[in-house]
């Protein structure tokens, strides 16, 4: 596979507190640097930004994709499936309430998945996903 360059993502929170115990505790992303106003997570290698935006907070609106409702606004990572699997679990144990519970979509088709949708506490929608051939990421 590929090296990737890391990318960079800025997206609004409601509580810079909420996203420490979300995406540090939770998820287990380093933190980075960090203001009154802002914090920075290391997203699997990827630079993720918290800012402490409350007027942004929105409702996220979703279109029907095999079946699921799934938010079109969303950011997230596609996994190895044994890190995948592990971060389902991790999540069940934790009572996480998904927007799509962990399932395989597209079942029989080239783009076949694991997938699993979820919110952080301010509303912004997460999806992590995994193939078993990860070379079939594009796949048609």
């Amino acid at each position: 596979m590929r090296t990737l360059p890391p990318f960079h993502l800025a997206f609004p929170v409601s509580s810079l507190a909420n996203a420490r115990a979300f995406y540090g505790g939770l998820l287990g992303c380093p933190e980075g640097r960090s203001s009154d106003d802002w914090v920075d997570f290391d997203f699997h290698g990827h630079q993720i930004v918290a800012h402490l935006a409350p007027d942004e907070a929105r409702d996220v609106a979703a279109h029907d994709v095999d079946g699921d409702a799934v938010p079109v606004r969303h950011f997230g990572l596609v996994l190895p499936m044994d890190a995948w699997q592990a971060l389902a679990d991790r999540l069940r144990a934790a009572d996480t309430r998904f927007v799509v519970e962990p399932h395989i979509r597209f079942r029989g088709q080239p783009g076949e998945q694991a997938t699993m949708f979820l919110l952080d506490p301010c509303g912004n929608a997460l999806e992590f996903k995994a193939f078993a051939d990860p070379a079939r990421l594009f796949a048609r």
